[in-house]
């Protein structure tokens, strides 16, 4: 019999099987400052071999280039116990030809190490330029423009369809067919407008939106992107996770937006780089243990290398805001070759930073006092009382957050009074920060506490809030994505546990969000974590979807309980329609 056709879908995604991904990078990244594409591969157990394999493919790239016509190229390679990343630079026209140039460099790796057949050099070349051809074309006049965009100072964001020079209301932007010539281009009116970026582990979402809520009290229109959706001053956009770089052309394309709030996650960062070159401050909350495992993330310097990628986008005046109170962030100040601006809820651990870091100021606690600290002077912001967020200190997290934004907004220039403003009103209503550290009353005298606590460390900072909120009984909503490790899953199943007790705990399967997983394999992790806690099972119910949870916790509910509902894959949906029920009550 012989052997079926291979159909188009059954065909290998990449030439190797030991390729693992191929992927372009538009922007600053973990592995270099400038464009490129870069090569995850899995090597070898034997590192002599491992070490061959890596050689043999920086020089056959560099080969490769040079048979093209392209510029030498820089190469980085980074090695990780699961997966080893090479990259190698590449000229911004030809970014998805420079895939294709990565992975027939492998393929000519391996058989240089006689792991395959003899490799047809002209093959590969005749291969690589039909990719480029049409690219360069396509980007026939951007090569000239980037650069009297780069002498000028002023940012250009593009991507597959479009390319956009300035950003918000300054901004011009062009389909690819219609981009100017250099010369051509309004230059004028083409200019930038305040942008911030904020990563870190937990508390980006609250953090981007308490800014956006200090320029708005400044008389400003703000654009943000989140985990959340699009947002341009009042108006949502378009709701889901947008907290990588699509979101963040999205408000920086938009002309209404006069300042930008761009949250930045590790996925973004890893998959595509930064979506912009320029920003006055970035934030970096905190760092925590998640997602280890992916793109060879494995330990906190690791990812600390990646959300210190948005200190790229720093020029000589930006700030770059760090938690004094983390120590991974303060043993890498001094790395990042800008100035900083600290926060901390505990004074004291700002006479512990280093001393050769250019330091801007601090926002810090001080007696039950919210304080910016600089070499002017302390100025008082808000009474910890008086700052919505914070639950009257119930929730140290969110203080930090508030934290992190006063610092974020003294770089940004924020006038105080703007600022002082923000902090005593944002989090009065809850619809200012949806689904995070968010109360619900329902009907039926029925309490119900919304967070986007995903992490070990994420739900631990509920305990607090849940003990101040009491409850006849307690239910608890618990569910975790596919892609973190069976050790950070039972974790996250401790420390919920730990912010109880509980009457009941509903395990959510997150079927959209597997990551490779096995259906039903996330849920029986938990509900087995929670027999080995001695959590009875009829304490234990699984439901299907993250909804399905949340309409069997209301119906459990009885007058005087408190559900704690962590929401992650309906966020946006389940917090909404959890405030048009309130509104009944």
């Amino acid at each position: 019999m012989s052997a079926p056709a291979v159909t188009p879908s059954d065909a290998p995604e990449f030439p190797s099987p030991r390729i693992a991904d191929s992927r372009r990078l538009l922007g600053p990244h973990l592995y270099a400052a400038n464009e490129g594409a870069v090569l995850d591969v899995v090597l070898p157990t034997d590192a002599a071999r491992a070490d061959a394999l890596l050689h043999a493919w920086r020089v056959r790239v560099r080969e490769l280039s040079e048979r093209l016509g392209w510029p030498e190229p820089e190469t980085v390679v980074r090695q990780s116990p699961r997966e080893t990343s090479c990259f190698a630079s590449a000229p911004v026209d030809r970014l998805m030809a420079a895939t294709e140039r990565g992975e027939q460099a492998w393929v000519w790796a391996e058989a240089d190490a006689g792991e395959g057949p003899p490799f047809d050099v002209t093959a590969a070349v005749a291969r690589i330029r039909a990719v480029a051809e049409p690219e360069i074309a396509r980007h026939v006049h951007f090569v000239a423009v980037l650069a009297e965009a780069q002498r000028r100072g002023v940012t250009v964001t593009y991507d597959d369809d479009s390319c956009t020079l300035g950003s918000g209301a300054a901004a011009h932007t062009y389909e690819w067919a219609a981009l100017p010539r250099a010369e051509s281009v309004p230059w004028s009116s083409v200019h930038d407008i305040p942008v911030a970026l904020v990563t870190g582990s937990n508390g980006k979402t609250t953090t981007v939106r308490l800014i956006a809520a200090m320029w708005r009290a400044a008389g400003r229109v703000p654009g943000w992107c989140s985990t959340t959706g699009v947002q341009i001053g009042e108006h949502v956009i378009t709701e889901g996770d947008w907290s990588g770089p699509a979101g963040a052309r999205a408000v920086l394309r938009d002309p209404r937006v006069q300042a930008a709030v761009l949250e930045t996650a590790r996925g973004g960062i890893l998959r595509r780089g930064l979506a912009t070159r320029h920003a006055d401050v970035a934030v970096i909350t905190n760092l925590q243990a998640d997602h280890f495992g992916e793109y060879g993330i494995g330990s906190l310097e690791d990812l600390g290398a990646v959300k210190a990628v948005t200190a790229l986008a720093l020029g000589a005046t930006g700030t770059v805001v760090l938690n004094a109170e983390d120590p991974t962030l303060v043993a890498m100040a001094p790395r990042l070759g800008v100035s900083v601006a600290w926060f901390a809820l505990d004074a004291a651990a700002i006479s512990r930073v280093p001393r050769d870091v250019p330091t801007r100021g601090a926002c810090v606690v001080h007696d039950g006092v919210v304080e910016w600290r600089d070499t002017r002077g302390t100025e008082r912001l808000a009474l910890v009382a008086d700052v919505p967020i914070a639950f009257g200190g119930a929730a140290p997290h969110m203080l930090a957050n508030a934290c992190a934004a006063v610092a974020a907004a003294m770089g940004l220039g924020i006038p105080l009074e703007a600022i002082r403003t923000a902090l005593r009103t944002f989090g009065a209503h809850t619809s200012d920060n949806p689904g995070r550290l968010t109360v619900y009353r329902l009907p039926g005298g029925v309490t119900a506490l919304v967070d986007y606590a995903h992490n070990p460390a994420g739900v631990a900072t509920l305990g607090p809030v849940v003990a101040r909120l009491g409850g006849t009984r307690k239910l608890i909503v618990l569910g975790q994505a596919g892609n973190r490790d069976d050790d950070a899953v039972r974790g996250l199943v401790r420390a919920a546990m730990a912010t109880g007790p509980y009457d009941r705990v509903i395990v959510k399967d997150l079927p959209m969000h597997l990551k490779g997983r096995r259906p039903g394999e996330m849920t029986g992790l938990i509900t087995d974590e929670l027999a080995r806690m001695g959590v009875p099972s009829t304490a234990v119910s699984v439901a299907g979807t993250e909804r399905a949870a949340v309409e069997e916790a209301l119906a459990w509910g009885r007058a005087g309980d408190l559900l704690v509902l962590p929401l992650h894959a309906q966020a946006g949906e389940l917090s909404a329609w959890l405030a048009s029920v309130a509104a009944t009550a």
